[in-house]
């Protein structure tokens, strides 16, 4: 039975930055309110050129560089997403096609929100373990601003845009995903949500001039729940694991809010010093926050082999997790 095992890292952020002395200019808020609640300095704004597998394919690049692997070895591509391309094909699709992989394997979007890449990460694990796969691409990708409603001054301010990637093959117990948590809870979906556009309520006229493609967000019953739920889910996983917090080296959380990372830590009993912390360069970019931290971690030395590796997230649906993964 093989473990898992990250090879290879890779992010892209779009070069347009938006800081919050511009969104001064846009909305009725301030550099001080935002940063005193949420931790966000800047973000980054995907052109209108720039798709969702556009940042993933250059994410991906990267990430296969490092890994010293080429897309042609790859036996799955996933994307975790809730701002897809289009709604079929898949974005992995997209970025099948951009990769310029032409053989048979499997791609598919994966919508857990902030909680994606986890989900992906745990459903990679269990592909490997099994044998359906030797080499997965995973990746969190969002262009989050396209679904923003800019005159929402509690929520335009939060969103960013950018891609993470990782390559993800068989371990022989050199590194192992020691634990995880994922749940969620439906009842509670209508608290963060993108209301028109499914099935549900399909797009018409009067769906985009009420805003209705864009995020809305009941921001203190989420930001309640969030704290909660990781909370949870960190010392859930660190007992499974049978470890602690002090046992970990790293902790990579979903970047959506300095106050809820704050309060996480504190009850996991995490240092602040081992705790990766990039909301104030990039917002909340869903998904992508996740895979874009530990590329950062990475590429700056602060996550290294042998290293115990504590991620937790929480996003629409409700859904959310926790995963202890010694790199």
């Amino acid at each position: 039975m093989f473990d898992i095992k990250i090879t290879g890292t890779g992010s892209y952020l779009p070069d347009k930055i938006l800081t919050n002395s511009d969104l001064e200019k846009m909305v009725d808020t301030s550099d001080e309110w935002i940063t005193t609640r949420t931790g966000i300095k800047e973000r980054h704004i995907a052109s209108e050129k720039e798709a969702t597998s556009d940042l993933t394919t250059k994410a991906a690049k990267r990430a296969l560089d490092m890994a010293g692997i080429s897309a042609k070895e790859l036996d799955l591509i996933m994307v975790a997403t809730i701002t897809p391309d289009t709604l079929f094909p898949s974005t992995a699709c997209w970025v099948q096609k951009k990769l310029g992989i032409k053989t048979n394997i499997p791609a598919f979007d994966l919508s857990a929100a902030c909680s994606g890449y986890l989900y992906g990460l745990i459903l990679s694990s269990t592909m490997i373990k099994t044998g359906v796969a030797d080499k997965i691409l995973l990746c969190g990708s969002e262009t989050l601003t396209k679904i923003t409603n800019w005159n929402d001054r509690s929520t335009c301010v939060l969103f960013g845009d950018g891609a993470g990637c990782s390559v993800i093959e068989k371990s022989k117990g050199e590194s192992s995903l020691l634990s995880y948590v994922w749940n969620a809870d439906g009842k509670l979906g209508n608290l963060l949500i993108q209301e028109a556009g499914g099935s549900r309520i399909p797009a018409t006229k009067e769906t985009v001039e009420k805003n209705l493609h864009t995020v809305s967000m009941q921001g203190n019953e989420v930001y309640k729940h969030a704290v909660t739920k990781m909370k949870q889910s960190a010392l859930e996983a660190l007992k499974k694991a049978d470890l602690k917090g002090k046992d970990v080296d790293i902790y990579v959380p979903h970047q959506a809010n300095i106050r809820i990372i704050k309060a996480t830590i504190k009850r996991a009993g995490i240092p602040m010093a081992k705790t990766v912390v990039t909301i104030d360069k990039t917002g909340n970019m869903s998904a992508a926050t996740i895979p874009v931290s530990i590329d950062w971690a990475v590429r700056n030395g602060r996550l290294k082999r042998g290293n115990i590796l504590l991620s937790t997230a929480f996003g629409g649906g409700f859904t959310w997790g926790a995963t202890v993964l010694r790199w």
